[in-house]
């Protein structure tokens, strides 16, 4: 799987110079749990493609099973 591009406003407050590090911390976490859930929807919803669909995007059912059945922390 592709990583999702990160959200530029968190980008952006993540790489501010006047950001407390108490701050900084918690945008940095948000962006994890961010990347984490897009990864999670993304296998849960490539589990309920069909056949046809995996074809489509050059991926077979083994390939798409198992990819499904990684867990959302794992790139």
């Amino acid at each position: 799987m592709t990583h999702a591009s990160q959200n530029p406003a968190l980008t952006l407050l993540n790489a501010s110079p006047r950001l407390p590090l108490l701050a900084a911390l918690a945008v940095r976490f948000a962006a994890t749990v961010t990347r984490w859930e897009q990864r999670r929807r993304t296998r849960v919803n490539l589990s309920y493609l069909d056949d046809r669909l995996l074809s489509d995007v050059g991926l077979t059912r083994w390939q798409a099973d198992r990819e499904a059945a990684r867990p959302f922390w794992d790139c």
